[in-house]
């Protein structure tokens, strides 16, 4: 085994966020359907600009870091400046980059976020590319597995070879809108392999053919495992999360907190959730730390710069006691 506690493997971003002005937007809500609405040919007033680091793979890294986890980052990116400002961001952020692989004469993934009233519209660029696998990955206890663009398959396969290979180590997988996508064939050997797995309400549906999980968060996760993964976690925004370890299902409710933008939440609740479960926590606290880890995330624009240090972890625990946040079976 290496000195790393976990892996991340996927994609990253350089993500802009616009704030534009409220009086240039319309917001049109009928309970279903909210419509952000510009005039066509217009320049419209930007309040504020903000850039930061983003995709799956790197909010993960990032999160467990600071969070006390010895982590390693798996990433193709383009060999443009872009790729060079990611890379020095993780690096910064104490994430290993010995596995990241810079490609000569192509692009980095790009997304613009529209924040408008807490919530966020984002306009996502893939770049089009070769995922490279690493000749030499190290044997660690956990990888985190996530989304990647189209030309994913062929990565995949190799990340299943290498896992087959190395029973000892434990799966955390977050698939991504490409991957739900796909063929379900391609996942299935992934599932059959994971440890815990992370998705959020309506990803679960999809995945399980579910049409209405409401008030059946009992059937959704078993359905889940019954995929394979031996953990299933399922988020649903303001009404909590839910997990089922094959014995046992405990709902976390969420920390009553404003969002001012809310890009990153579910990274940062996977990201919480996965280090309190390396660090040997329960079920119950690894909900808490996941819940914690994205209330605070959401209180900043960017899905990185409100991720929980390790040594803040304690302060947000008595913050969610004081709030009766309750942790209990269901």
């Amino acid at each position: 085994m290496s000195n790393f506690d976990l892996i991340s493997i996927g994609d990253a971003s350089i993500d802009v966020f616009l704030n534009p002005s409220e009086s240039e937007s319309l917001c049109e809500v009928d309970g279903k359907k909210c419509l952000i609405c510009f005039s066509y040919g217009d320049k419209i007033p930007v309040k504020s600009l903000d850039l930061s680091v983003g995709g799956n793979a790197a909010n993960n890294s990032v999160g467990c870091t600071r969070l006390g986890v010895k982590t390693a980052i798996v990433l193709t990116v383009g060999g443009n400046n872009i790729g060079a400002e990611i890379v020095g961001a993780l690096k910064k952020e104490g994430v290993d980059i010995n596995y990241i692989v810079q490609q000569p004469q192509t692009n980095s993934n790009y997304s613009t976020v529209i924040n408008y009233m807490g919530e966020r519209t984002i306009f996502v660029y893939h770049a089009p590319r070769t995922y490279e696998f690493p000749l030499h990955l190290p044997k660690v206890p956990w990888v985190y597995l996530t989304s990647m663009g189209e030309s994913f398959q062929p990565f995949y396969n190799k990340v299943v070879e290498w896992l087959g290979a190395n029973p000892e180590i434990k799966l955390a997988f977050n698939p991504g809108s490409y991957q739900l996508r796909g063929n379900p064939a391609i996942l299935a050997p992934i599932f059959a392999r994971t440890q815990v797995v992370f998705l959020n309400r309506q990803e679960a549906e999809k995945i399980t053919k579910m049409q209405d999980s409401n008030g059946k968060e009992k059937d959704l996760l078993r359905a889940l495992s019954s995929l394979g993964p031996k953990i299933s976690v399922v988020t649903d925004g303001g009404n909590g999360s839910f997990v089922y370890d094959g014995t046992r299902s405990v709902h976390a409710g969420v920390l009553p907190v404003d969002a001012y933008e809310r890009t990153g939440a579910g990274d940062a609740f996977g990201s919480g959730c996965l280090s309190a479960l390396i660090k040997g926590e329960s079920l119950e606290d690894a909900l808490l730390w996941g819940t914690l880890n994205s209330a605070s995330v959401i209180g900043y624009t960017g899905s990185q710069k409100g991720l929980l240090k390790e040594e803040e972890m304690p302060v947000w625990i008595e913050r969610a006691k004081s709030s009766e946040v309750k942790i209990e079976g269901f």
